[in-house]
């Protein structure tokens, strides 16, 4: 009974987490769409992506349907890799050069990202866990 229960938590945190990094990319990615000149295309031109204007919107899909797959626990290990690119890209473009206005400043730019970053290695260290669709390992 104690390891079910160890077990069960052991799942719910999982699903926690899975929920708020899938949550958080699904919602950006949906935002490129609905915001496209601040958020999407536009703002990959800004910051210097190559075909701005393809990357934004493959960006934005990537995020919608892999942020999908991680709240839902399926194929977690392909959501997981297409994700820790999609944050490493992110940080390397936007957050790296704020490093240049200083230090603490950077970092806190750079908190939800770095956050992002090691969740995602969490959930590829953990599996998705018991309560996903995809089981322990997705």
């Amino acid at each position: 009974m104690a390891a079910s229960g160890g077990n069960m938590r052991n799942s719910l945190g999982l699903l926690l987490l899975r929920v708020m990094v899938g949550w958080i990319f699904l919602s950006e990615g949906i935002q490129k769409f609905l915001y496209p000149a601040a958020l999407g295309a536009g703002r990959f031109h800004r910051i210097g992506i190559p075909l701005a204007r393809f990357a934004g919107p493959f960006v934005g899909v990537v995020e919608i349907v892999c942020g999908a797959l991680l709240i839902l626990g399926l194929a977690t290990g392909v959501a997981v890799t297409a994700l820790l690119i999609d944050i490493a890209v992110a940080i390397f473009k936007t957050k790296v050069p704020l490093l240049r206005h200083g230090f603490w400043g950077a970092m806190h730019h750079a908190r939800t990202d770095f956050c992002m970053f090691f969740g995602l290695i969490a959930i590829a260290l953990l599996g998705a866990g018991g309560l996903s669709f995809g089981g322990r390992r997705g």
